[in-house]
């Protein structure tokens, strides 16, 4: 089993490159990092844990901008986002920081795909609230045009591109997918459709969930043995990670706390037991 991390980085925390060098050189499977462009302050969404929305959401590095520091000072250590906001993006210019950040790690970049839950935040992107599912999935619908190895048109109900050239492509055609969120049909509908994998909070469930998911993804058409799930901000256990092993998981993300460098270092030490 691969273990994993992720963190919210921050202008307070570790900075990207010192932690991605000492998780490459412990033995660390990868990094992945959150997104939010912005908390507005006039705010009626609920935090979904429920409680103040901790400081850190409104402090949060650009995830690209970071995964590329990463990139450049490691070699083998995996990068993704848990995940990207994808409905919050213009599709074209996502589809070029992604292929840009997975050509430039030599093909390590894992794309973690989310519909949000800030209202506030969406709407000054323009984002319908009930239509961030669809307009996900269509946007996703024209990355992928940009990315076959042939110049290729696509038109949406949210969107369209002429066919192009666009260069780089990601490795394998479009990199790793994983989609986060609650078990539900809709969610699992848009697993099978356009990703590689479910990228599920704490992991909480699986025994009931996977069997449900894996029943979808078969009847999609998918090969059942390529069906990823990745438990994600997961505050470890030896009988949790056991647990996960004994459900076919292959991989799993521990939750790191939004801490100065002395802080994270302390909590790796304390992870490395789960290597």
């Amino acid at each position: 089993m691969r273990i994993s991390t992720t963190i919210f980085l921050t202008d307070e925390t570790i900075t990207p490159v010192r932690l991605a060098r000492e998780l490459e050189e412990r033995g660390f499977g990868g990094l992945y990092l959150p997104e939010h462009t912005h908390i507005p302050v006039e705010r009626t969404t609920p935090y979904p844990a429920g409680g103040e929305l901790p400081p850190e959401y409104g402090r949060t590095l650009d995830p690209f901008v970071a995964l590329g520091q990463a990139a450049a000072v490691t070699s083998q250590l995996g990068l993704g986002t848990g995940i990207t906001l994808v409905a919050e993006h213009d599709p074209i210019d996502l589809a070029k920081q992604i292929a840009t950040l997975d050509h430039l790690s030599g093909g390590r970049f894992t794309l973690g795909v989310g519909f949000g839950w800030n209202r506030e935040e969406a709407a000054d992107h323009g984002v319908e609230w009930t239509t961030r599912r669809e307009l996900t999935r269509d946007r996703m619908g024209l990355m992928r045009a940009l990315w076959a190895p042939e110049p290729t048109p696509y038109k949406g109900e949210f969107g369209s591109v002429r066919a192009s050239y666009a260069y780089p492509k990601p490795g394998g055609g479009a990199p790793r997918t994983l989609v986060g969120g609650a078990a539900g049909p809709k969610l699992f509908a848009h697993i099978a459709d356009y990703a590689d994998g479910w990228l599920p909070i704490g992991g909480r469930g699986l025994a009931q969930s996977l069997p449900v998911l894996r029943d979808v993804w078969s009847a999609a058409g998918r090969d059942p043995e390529k069906l990823q799930v990745v438990p994600y901000a997961v505050l470890p256990t030896p009988g949790k990670l056991a647990h996960y092993a004994e459900l076919g998981v292959e991989e799993v993300v521990l939750q790191l706390p939004p801490a100065g460098e002395a802080e994270v270092l302390r909590v790796l030490d304390e992870f490395g037991q789960y290597l």
